[in-house]
């Protein structure tokens, strides 16, 4: 029997919860000890729409709320330590590519994950750059949450209200569909909060890193990493795709104890 992860088991639960809230404020329901809160306000970008507004004009976003300001300091807090754990472990929309990528790899087998080519790949992962620069522009100049616009998140969890524009509807329809093929399409090449986020894995505390004496050049790692980082070839993980899922590191991918670890500083053999 496989084994269940628990970043799998903490994303569900996540999932669940935010699908209960959408479910509360929507259907007007009480569902106990669930939040009936809109989505406005468990949206970390809308709070760093908010801070580029504060930071620009001296005001906040007209729909903006205050636990979505909150919330967003406190992953960037996180990822200062971790990286973007928030994609990982806790994002809905990172949650169901994996689970639509699982149906993908049952069917493409070994294709999956390997339809665009690397050096295609290597310049649309910049596009979410773009896409957070014009996204905080258009809020500057608007004053209004210009990303709900396009957000498959706010999409997926408010389908039949009335409130969602189509061309939000195309993005999450792209973006499910492409999960078939490919593993994370909007957190590798669209998401503006998880561009943002790859930036502290440059100097977050806690580091992925290889250890070039004890490894076998298997290269599961780099098969195992959803974000099509060459982990093999590499001896400490600070590319700005990278999402701190673990999924390379010896608990999950490398058959070498020791080898890949998530930690504070260099191996405790690498200089034996």
């Amino acid at each position: 029997m496989k084994k269940i992860k628990s970043r799998n088991v903490i994303q569900l639960v996540f999932f669940l919860i935010v699908t209960l809230i959408a479910i509360n404020h929507n259907m007007e329901l009480e569902i106990p000890f669930i939040s009936s809160a809109s989505l406005h306000s468990i949206c970390p970008f809308g709070g760093v729409e908010s801070l580029y507004q504060i930071i620009t004009a001296g005001e906040f976003i007209k729909e903006i709320h205050m636990s979505s300001f909150i919330m967003t300091i406190l992953i960037f807090g996180l990822a200062l330590f971790f990286g973007p754990v928030f994609c990982s472990f806790i994002c809905p929309i990172g949650t169901i590519q994996e689970f639509i990528s699982k149906i993908g790899k049952k069917i493409f087998k070994k294709k999956h994950n390997t339809f665009i080519p690397r050096k295609v790949h290597n310049v649309l992962k910049y596009f979410r750059y773009i896409l957070l620069l014009v996204l905080l522009y258009k809020t500057y100049t608007n004053a209004v949450l210009v990303f709900t616009n396009i957000d498959p998140f706010y999409a997926l969890f408010n389908i039949g209200t009335g409130e969602v524009s189509r061309m939000s509807l195309i993005v999450l329809s792209i973006v499910l569909i492409g999960s078939l093929f490919v593993e994370r399409p909007w957190c590798k090449y669209m998401c503006p909060l998880g561009a943002l986020l790859g930036i502290t894995n440059k100097f977050k505390i806690f580091k992925i890193r290889r250890n070039e004496k004890t490894c076998i050049s298997c290269k599961l790692c780099t098969k195992n990493c959803p974000m099509n980082i060459d982990v093999a070839n590499k001896t400490k993980i600070t590319d700005l795709q990278c999402i701190s899922c673990l999924e390379c590191t010896s608990e999950n991918a490398c058959p070498i104890d020791n080898t890949v670890n998530f930690q504070i500083g260099g191996f405790n053999n690498e200089n034996k």
